[in-house]
């Protein structure tokens, strides 16, 4: 993703980290890529933590975005959100579906070309125009996953349960791998327009 000059890219359809076809488990190495990150607790359906986080970090992504093409004339769509989840016992996120355990980090990746700086000039700029929510807990953080196990689900996320049951304990076992760092999420649809059961939803999970 080279954001070259004068174009507009769209880095979820030029990386293939961003690909995935439902009912089918594929063995992805994905690179260390950079994400405005916010953490919280709960239920992501009731927990108003959760609907600030939303809240602040895309202002500051379009802001950053904006800047970007205005000072480098490099214009890229703003990638898709996406979560890491984790709990104490992870059946939390398969079988049991127990909410109240949820751990999460919420993201939205930043073009490689943008850095540290560009992040914390785009937070003066969000917070001269009213700020947001959750606006000075945003971090600008690397992620590294390395090898991961990948799916598209498509539907509610209430029904993500049997798919990760394979994921988790046929399909990364028998291939002789082994669950390691947390379940990602990655929002193809806006859940906050699109019906539970049209949502595209990347699932994956880092292995070793």
């Amino acid at each position: 993703m080279d954001g070259t000059a004068g174009t507009k890219i769209d880095l979820k359809k030029e990386l293939d980290a961003y690909r995935a076809r439902r009912g089918e488990f594929r063995v992805v190495d994905v690179p260390p890529m950079r994400y405005l990150m916010l953490d919280g607790h709960g239920d992501p359906n009731s927990s108003p933590e959760f609907a600030e986080s939303v809240e602040s970090l895309y202002p500051l992504a379009y802001a950053m975005k904006f800047a970007s093409k205005r000072a480098l004339g490099r214009d890229y769509v703003v990638p898709p959100l996406e979560g890491l989840w984790w709990a104490d016992d992870m059946t939390a996120f398969t079988s049991a579906r127990d909410t109240s355990a949820w751990e999460w980090t919420l993201m939205l990746m930043v073009p490689e070309w943008l850095d540290g700086a560009a992040c914390a000039a785009a937070v003066a700029q969000v917070r001269a125009k009213g700020g947001a929510p959750r606006l000075d807990e945003v971090r600008f953080e690397e992620l590294a996953e390395g090898l991961c196990v990948q799916t598209l689900h498509v539907g509610s996320f209430d029904d993500e349960g049997p798919v990760l049951d394979r994921m988790h304990g046929e399909f990364i076992p028998g291939q002789g791998l082994t669950l390691a760092g947390k379940h990602h999420e990655i929002y193809l649809s806006d859940f906050r327009r699109v019906a539970p059961e049209k949502q595209r939803t990347i699932l994956r999970q880092p292995v070793v």
